[in-house]
């Protein structure tokens, strides 16, 4: 409110208005324009301006009689003089204001705006924060800086850009322009690393040079080298010739412009050819505006309109269109048949203000309805399809991409909201779905400052002499992987060898030294260790590190070099060392079944082979001696009796499949037994170890510690720390501890100096070791690369091997997970055994209903016997007489059937005679 205030403050002197009140159609239509004439965009747009007025008043037909009047003030890069324009717009009735140049005005004059109700349309004020909700007749007719800052912020992911630096005047265009930018690298992973605030354009003095100059010698000793340059031209031009002078312009630099520098080539020519040195590699942007008649035909006419004084830019399109805007807009609403009338605004003829003659401004009283009829146009322009989205943005919003290079400027791509950054125009994709995966995103060759056609990393050491400073942990135990040299400074291990030999694969020199951590008594705190990264302490950590969660949330880590996990350790006796090894291949279980199941076929073999088979018949003790025999012989194939009936001859066929199996098996597994060591504890792994009641012993300043309590839930008192391999010995030796939990590498060392331990389990974590570097930085990602590179050229496996691939003992110290893995269990065999019962059940089935069957043929009651006997003596009978015939062979039961029948034919014939 307090430049409404000041607005208000400015005397007005009262004057006639120029529109015919109470006519049909007006005589003349105002609409006044507020610029900078002596700007490269105040000039081009007058030109445009001008040149669309006679256009659209050189076809009587297309107003109907009312002619429009384009009245151009010159603010002369004045913010006072800027305001004192829109005042004398609105005494003079102009049903819409044209600009104003800066977003700072823009931001001041559409409060004024508001209130008496003028749409203003701006082609270069493009601040994003001029939202439609805070000023709602403010109207960008060229797309916002936003999606400007878009386009940037994408062209960085796209090259693998992280940190930026941006440069830029301290105005509200600028400003929130970089803001913007910050925002859409923030949803990118990246970040603006520094902001450098350069004086207001309009300001630029001698002494500016100097202010420039100071910044750019500052940015020099930064670590980005991709630096965004957000200003105007007059200081855009400065920074460059600056830039060069301290040699910023060479290999390694980029340099992003933006729209500014696209207008000064296009404008002024003659730049390309004499001055081109100074902003060669640069990249820049450039509004799109797709070729068309309209457009050929407008650039055809420039030198003409322009008498060759100024270059047409993009925002002489837009100027030209933004006329054809409103000339649009003022033809719907006096076709509607509204006038155009203004009246006096009651807050301010209630206002005592002197000598202000505050009466004089006006409210557009149709100011709403044209408002409404300027945000609906929809026409084919000399910049493309003109047509306003709900939220008052321009559709299609697009840019150019252009490289400056030797000869001039050459165009490398396009980028659209639509589908991101392409090759191809992007009127070309707009009727496809859009595809906005990096694999679609294509941009074509750079000549990047210094004259390479490499893309730089974007980054370098800072210039400041000093080396980076990586800490080490001196470490008590264990140095194999880091160690000091005799006491002195000087350090290798394992995982030196791994940093040196990636820093050797950079494509660029790293300076470093290492700086011990620890006072090499105990092994140092790693997270202790880990945190002086973040305090600065140290530019980087390298050595045993585990990538843990707690860790990774303060540093960015490396790929890791070697994987690592926690174990745990226990001592161990060798198993196949019993006489009863042999027990070992078939679990109780197996066994138990395995037994049950011989008996049980050899017993239903029996039943089917009994009243037909000399073999299986005799007395009890020899039956069941033969049940018995015949049983077991199977398991060797060796059984002498010989099946005669066909469910007994199945049943067998399918009991042999199932013994071939069970002992080929079984020789397997005794075999790996009896040839491979197997080794026992009372502890099987993690889970045995959380469920008893000893003590574990653990690695003084790993993480394995805090683990143990706050993820298995293992009481602190029970834990014991130990601080070299021999303490582990002895500790596990004397039963200070009954295992030892500690990280793989670790025990893998422990074990091969120390016999008599194994691992039991698995690893219950899964991680690795890596170099620990400050979170986003860009030395991380190129030591992962390199890292990758080590392995896959075998090189880290030869470091590898040279420290840690040493062993003193035999195979005595491997893994062993909670249970047996030679040990065969029922679970393997369950559907063999369910098949050979399924058959035995079938055949049992088969044969009973059979025999019945006969049985009921055989045994008739006898019809002689007169006195019935009591039902329990029959029951009792039957059976008698069923076991008995299930026991009689089966050739006697049919020669007693014959003869039965004979004598009942005999006793028959006997009758008849009689």
């Amino acid at each position: 409110m307090f430049w409404v205030l000041v607005l208000l403050s400015v005397i007005v002197l009262s004057g006639d208005g120029l529109i015919s009140e109470g006519a049909s159609r007006p005589r003349d239509v105002n609409v006044g324009a507020i610029f900078s004439l002596t700007t490269l965009y105040g000039q081009v747009a007058n030109i445009a301006m001008k040149a669309a007025e006679d256009d659209v008043n050189s076809d009587p037909s297309f107003l109907r009689g009312s002619k429009l009047r384009i009245l151009m003030y010159d603010a002369k890069r004045n913010g006072f003089l800027s305001i004192m324009g829109a005042l004398q717009f609105m005494e003079t009735d102009a049903v819409a204001i044209i600009g104003p140049q800066t977003s700072i005005m823009a931001h001041v004059l559409s409060h004024l705006a508001n209130e008496l109700n003028v749409p203003m349309l701006s082609f270069t004020a493009l601040d994003p924060s001029l939202s439609p909700l805070q000023f709602p007749f403010f109207v960008q007719t060229a797309p916002s800086d936003l999606f400007l800052m878009r386009a940037i912020a994408e062209m960085i992911t796209y090259y693998g850009w992280s940190d930026v630096i941006a440069l830029y005047n301290d105005d509200d265009n600028s400003r929130n322009g970089v803001t913007s930018l910050g925002d859409e690298l923030e949803g990118r992973r990246c970040k603006i690393s520094y902001k450098s605030v350069l004086p207001l354009d309009v300001v630029i003095t001698a002494t500016s040079r100097g202010v420039i100059r100071d910044e750019l010698v500052k940015i020099q000793g930064m670590e980005s080298r991709v630096i965004i340059v957000n200003t105007f031209p007059k200081t855009g031009r400065m920074i460059f010739e600056e830039a060069r002078k301290l040699g910023m312009m060479e290999k390694g630099y980029v340099w992003i412009a933006t729209t500014w520098l696209s207008s000064l080539l296009d404008s002024y020519k003659t730049l390309v050819p004499k001055n081109i040195e100074f902003i060669r590699g640069v990249l820049t942007l450039r509004i799109h505006t797709p070729e068309s008649r309209k457009k050929r035909d407008f650039v055809a006419r420039w030198n003409k309109l322009s008498n060759g004084t100024v270059g047409l830019n993009v925002y002489g399109l837009y100027a030209y269109d933004t006329v054809w805007i409103i000339a649009r807009a003022v033809k719907s609403l006096l076709d509607s048949g509204a006038n155009i009338s203004f009246s006096s605004d009651p807050k301010l003829t209630s206002l005592k203000g002197g000598s202000l003659n505050l009466g004089a401004l006006s409210i557009f009283d149709e100011g709403s309805q044209f408002l409404d009829y300027i945000v609906k146009t929809k026409m084919s322009g000399v910049t493309g399809p003109i047509n306003f989205l709900p939220d008052r943005s321009m559709i299609q919003p697009a840019y150019d991409i252009i490289n400056v290079v030797d000869d001039g400027v050459r165009q490398i791509g396009y980028w659209s909201n639509h589908s991101g950054l392409s090759v191809t125009p992007p009127e070309s994709l707009y009727s496809k779905p859009s595809n906005r995966s990096s694999s679609n995103q294509h941009l074509s060759n750079v000549t990047w400052p210094g004259g390479t056609s490499v893309t730089p990393r974007g980054w370098v050491f800072p210039n400041n002499g000093r080396r980076l400073r990586i800490g080490v942990p001196n470490r008590a135990s264990f140095k194999d992987f880091v160690s000091s040299v005799n006491g002195s400074n000087e350090v290798q291990g394992y995982s030196i060898d791994v940093f040196e030999a990636a820093i050797k694969l950079l494509s660029y020199p790293v300076p470093h030294e290492f700086i011990l951590f620890g006072d090499g008594l105990k092994n140092p705190n790693f997270n202790d260790l880990v945190s002086n990264v973040t305090t600065g302490v140290f530019d980087a950590v390298v050595g045993d590190i585990a990538i843990v969660t707690k860790r990774t949330r303060i540093v960015d880590f490396t790929q890791p070099y070697i994987e690592s996990g926690l174990v745990v350790v226990a001592p161990v006796t060798k198993l196949n060392d019993t006489p009863w090894a042999f027990l070992r291949p078939f679990t109780p279980p197996m066994w138990a079944v395995t037994a049950a199941f011989f008996l049980i076929v050899g017993s239903v073999i029996w039943i089917l082979e009994h009243r037909i088979n000399d073999e299986f018949r005799g007395p009890p003790r020899r039956q069941i001696v033969t049940i018995l025999w015949f049983s077991f012989s199977t398991m060797f194939f060796s059984h002498r009796e010989n099946t005669v009936s066909t469910l007994g001859r199945v049943v067998l066929l399918i009991w042999l499949f199932v013994v071939l199996i069970i002992t080929s098996s079984y020789t397997a597994s005794l075999t790996s037994i009896l040839t491979v060591q197997q080794l026992n504890s009372p502890i099987k792994g993690v889970d045995t170890l959380i469920s008893s009641s000893g003590r574990v012993g653990f690695q003084v300043g790993s993480y394995a510690e805090n683990y143990m309590i706050d993820e298995l839930n293992i009481a602190r008192s029970r834990l014991v720390p130990l601080g070299s391999p021999k303490e582990y010995a002895t500790a596990l030796q004397n039963g200070t501890v009954s295992a030892i939990v500690d990280e793989r590498p670790y025990v893998d060392l422990f074990l091969s100096e120390f016999c008599g331990f194994a691992i039991r389990g698995q690893e219950f974590t899964r991680s690795g070791w890596g170099f620990a570097f400050p979170r986003d930085s860009p030395l991380a990602v190129d030591m992962s690369t390199a890292i990758l590179g080590l392995s896959e050229t075998g090189k880290l496996q030869k470091i590898h091997d040279k420290w840690l691939s040493k062993s003193n003992c035999s195979n005595l110290n491997g893994s062993e997970s909670d249970d047996d893995p030679e040990q065969l269990k029922l679970r393997s065999f369950w559907g063999l055994f369910l098949v050979c019962g399924i058959a035995c059940f079938i055949a049992l089935f088969i044969y009973f209903f059979k025999i019945v069957r006969d049985f009921c043929n055989h045994h008739k009651p006898e019809e002689e016997e007169v006195i019935a006997p009591s039902p329990e003596r029959s029951s009792s009978r039957t059976l008698q007489t069923f076991l008995a015939y299930f026991d009689e062979k089966e050739d006697e039961s049919k020669r007693r059937l014959k003869r039965k029948r004979n004598n009942d034919d005999l006793s028959v014939k006997s009758s008849i005679r009689m």
